[in-house]
C-alpha cells in the first residue's frame, strides 16, 4: 500500500507539473547606441520579442568593427539560437557568422546588409528609394546650383544605397549643366562632430558659396548644420536628412533642414522580432524581395520610407506615435 501511494504521488507530479518549452535567445548586436535611431530600434525590438516569449541579450558596439566582432563571438558563446546584427561594417563579417551557422544559430541581418556571409533574411527599407527622395527633395529646393554630397560611413553597405539613389535622380541634372557637384565627402561612423568639420572644410574651400548639401542622414546633417549656423548660412543652404531624428525634425521645423526620411521604425523592429522568432522556431519567414550579397540571394522583407518635410509631419511622425506633438512642437 506504501508503494503504491509513493507511486500515485510521483504520477501526480507529473501531472500537475508543467513542461515548460526551451526559452528562445536571440542575441542582438548593434552598430552604435550613441545614435537616437539605434536605441528606438533596441526597445521596441526587445519588447516585441520578449512579448513573443524570447530572451533578448543586447550589446553595443560603439562604432567598432573589432569590438562587433567580439561581442558576436560572444553571443555564440552564449549560446543564443538568433543572431541579429545590425553592422558596424558589413565587410568584414563572414568568419565569425561561418562560426555561428557551425553552431547552427540563425543570423538576420538588421537594416544593413552583410556581405559574402550565409546569413539567412535581410530587413530594412528600400534604401536606393531613401537616397532618390533625399536627391528629389534637394532639387525641389534648389534645381540648380553648387551641391555638396556628403555621404554616411564608407563601411555601411547602406550608405552606397544611399548614393546611388541620389546619383540617379542628380545624374540627369548633372549632365546637363544644372548642378555642379562641389565636393564629395563620406562621414565616418555617421557622427555629427565628423560632418562638422568636412562641412567647415568644404565652406572654407568653396568660400560659402554652397547651396546645397545632400546629407545621408540627421545626425550628419545635424553636424553641418552647426557648421552652416557658424557662417549664418543655416537655413539658406537646403540639406536633406534621414532618420527622423527628434532634433531634426524640429530643425525642420525651424527652417535649418530642408527634409529627412522617416523610416516607420516600430514597424521594421516589431517585423524584425517576428522574423526573429520564425528562424529560431526552424520555419522560413515570409520575403517579397531577394538580394544578392555577393554569396546568395538573401531572402529578404523590404518597407517603404516616407519623405517628411515641415507639410507632412503630424500626419507622419506624430500621427504614428513616433514622437509626441508636444516634444514636436515644444
Amino acid at each position: 500500500m506504501k508503494k503504491f501511494i509513493t507511486l500515485l504521488c510521483v504520477v501526480l507530479m507529473t501531472i500537475s507539473t508543467p513542461i515548460f518549452a526551451k526559452s528562445l535567445k536571440i542575441g542582438m548586436v548593434i552598430d552604435d547606441l550613441r545614435l537616437e535611431r539605434w536605441q528606438k530600434d533596441r526597445d521596441i525590438f526587445v519588447a516585441a520579442a520578449e512579448k513573443q516569449g524570447a530572451k533578448v541579450y543586447v550589446q553595443s558596439a560603439n562604432g567598432n568593427e573589432q569590438t562587433q566582432i567580439s561581442q558576436i563571438e560572444n553571443m555564440i558563446s552564449r549560446g543564443v539560437d538568433v543572431l541579429v546584427i545590425i553592422p558596424t561594417n558589413g565587410e568584414v563579417l563572414s568568419n565569425v557568422i561561418k562560426e555561428a551557422k557551425i553552431d547552427g544559430i540563425k543570423v538576420l541581418a538588421y537594416d544593413r546588409l552583410i556581405s559574402n556571409a550565409d546569413i539567412d533574411f535581410y530587413l530594412s527599407f528600400d534604401n536606393e528609394i531613401v537616397g532618390e527622395m533625399q536627391a528629389t527633395a534637394m532639387v525641389a529646393a534648389k534645381p540648380s546650383g553648387r551641391y555638396f554630397l556628403m555621404g554616411g560611413a564608407p563601411t555601411d553597405s547602406n550608405a552606397k544605397l544611399f548614393r546611388k539613389g541620389q546619383m540617379n535622380i542628380l545624374q540627369p541634372k548633372i549632365d546637363a549643366g544644372d548642378i555642379e557637384v562641389v565636393g564629395d565627402q563620406w562621414v565616418n561612423y555617421w557622427l555629427a562632430e565628423n560632418a562638422l568639420k568636412i562641412m567647415e572644410n568644404a565652406l572654407t574651400a568653396n568660400n560659402n558659396n554652397i547651396d546645397v548639401v545632400v546629407a545621408s542622414n540627421d545626425a550628419t546633417a545635424g553636424g553641418a548644420i552647426q557648421a552652416l549656423e557658424a557662417q549664418g548660412l543655416a537655413g539658406k543652404v537646403a540639406i536633406s536628412g534621414q532618420d527622423a531624428d527628434l532634433a531634426a525634425i524640429r530643425r525642420i521645423i525651424a527652417g535649418t533642414q530642408t527634409m529627412t526620411v522617416y523610416k516607420p521604425i516600430v514597424a521594421l523592429a516589431t517585423h524584425a522580432a517576428e522574423i526573429a522568432v520564425v528562424l529560431g522556431n526552424g520555419k522560413e519567414p515570409e520575403k517579397n524581395a531577394e538580394l544578392n550579397n555577393g554569396m546568395k540571394d538573401v531572402p529578404s522583407w523590404l518597407l517603404s520610407p516616407i519623405a517628411v518635410d515641415a507639410k507632412n509631419i503630424k500626419e507622419t511622425i506624430v500621427a504614428d506615435g513616433f514622437h509626441s506633438e508636444k516634444d514636436v512642437y515644444q
